[in-house]
């Protein structure tokens, strides 16, 4: 089997798209296909592939527009996949249309790809939200994303609530694959939870909390902030990386957050770590009491932040999911349950927050059972049983399903 994936972003870019991709690509390598991965150049050297011995990468997309369409066939007529697998989150490619035509463009070019038959071509949506484009241009984006979830042989839903939605559209095969953990739970070798708290500033009976994750208008930053000036002795850890690579709003929404900290004088009691390498975001994680992920939207499977705290077994305070098919609900994936694997509350309101942390602090027996449940629930979505749901659903696809 061999597969072609296209995506906007890839490691060493920050983002949760690329990450997901690179899990993917080395979970399929290792079951033996030929995977490749066409990605933007700021991932590395556009001139040459990367080869990291378990699939190879080409950063060679300078900018995502209608002549990266060229590019990809070029690379398709060389490689002959079977499968092309588009990585889609509008962001990771500029904000540009052409992406969202390369089913119709693979399709109205037979030829092109030389004698091996025309490619299946999967997309996965990481993201059905529609985000800003220029004024008044939503109706654009809904229908270029309609366009290319129609056109494509296959598309994957990451979550119940974006499944519900695309069921709705009218696609040829839908299918639901979630995500995993982008980091491992691996921490450094020398790591002890006393020394490390300690070197961050924390003394060992204070509350840290944490936060992983790009601050965007979704994730419920300003919501946590106000949380944590109604947690007296509490300190946040702010993990990882802050705006990411492929959204410019976040840097104008970073500075709002760290104006809110000011406001309240919170200054001292908010530890930044900036990005780090994936066993410092894991040593990180364990020296912390308790991780809060207040999204605005409600919790969802689709947030690689969410999993990763899953995967490391955290004791998770985050806020109820939205909607019709919300996860609490799905008859497709293990559910969050307030008490067993989490604490849930209402998205923006900080007092209630506020409390779920005080009770969550002051009860040990509550962490370390939410703790457990989490853990369990991460056993649901390892990369290894991704992989195999991603290969199963190609031959479904090469044998003409």
């Amino acid at each position: 089997m061999r597969i072609l994936f296209i995506t906007g972003e890839f490691p060493p870019m920050q983002g949760g798209v690329g990450d997901c991709t690179n899990e993917i690509a080395k979970g399929l390598a290792a079951l033996g296909a030929h995977v490749r991965v066409l990605t933007s150049a700021q991932a590395g050297d556009a001139t040459q592939w990367s080869v990291t011995g378990e699939f190879a990468i080409l950063p060679a997309i300078r900018r995502w527009d209608w002549s990266s369409l060229r590019t990809i066939k070029d690379l398709a007529h060389k490689f002959a996949p079977d499968i092309v697998h588009l990585q889609y989150q509008t962001g990771a490619f500029g904000m540009h249309p052409a992406i969202d035509f390369l089913p119709r463009y693979f399709r109205a070019r037979p030829g092109d790809v030389g004698r091996a038959p025309r490619p299946r071509v999967v997309t996965t949506f990481h993201d059905l939200r529609v985000p800003y484009l220029f004024p008044k241009a939503g109706r654009v984006r809904k229908w270029v994303t309609r366009e290319l979830a129609r056109a494509s042989d296959s598309v994957i839903a990451t979550n119940d609530e974006d499944y519900l939605k695309l069921e709705t559209w009218n696609l040829k095969l839908l299918t639901l694959i979630p995500i995993g953990s982008n980091i491992q739970t691996t921490p450094p070798p020398d790591y002890q939870r006393g020394t490390w708290r300690a070197r961050l500033g924390v003394a060992e009976n204070e509350v840290l909390l944490c936060y992983f994750g790009f601050l965007n208008e979704s994730k419920g930053a300003e919501t946590l902030i106000r949380a944590l000036a109604q947690t007296p002795g509490a300190k946040l850890l702010m993990i990882g990386g802050q705006v990411g690579a492929s959204d410019p709003t976040n840097a104008a929404y970073l500075e709002k957050v760290r104006a809110l900290i000011a406001k309240f004088g919170l200054v001292e009691r908010v530890i930044w770590t900036d990005y780090t390498p994936p066993e410092i975001v894991t040593a990180n994680f364990l020296a912390s009491d308790l991780c809060v992920l207040p999204y605005r939207d409600g919790a969802s499977y689709r947030r690689g932040t969410l999993m990763a705290a899953l995967a490391h077994g955290m004791a998770i305070v985050t806020t109820t999911p939205r909607g019709v098919g919300a996860i609490h609900e799905s008859p497709r994936l293990p559910a969050l349950r307030d008490g067993e694997n989490c604490l849930l509350v209402s998205p923006d309101d900080p007092t209630a927050l506020a409390w779920a942390i005080l009770r969550a602090a002051a009860a040990p027996e509550l962490r370390a059972r939410i703790s457990a449940g989490a853990r369990a629930l991460a056993q649901h979505f390892t990369w290894d049983k991704l992989a195999l749901q991603h290969l199963e659903l190609y031959r479904q696809l090469a044998d003409g399903g």
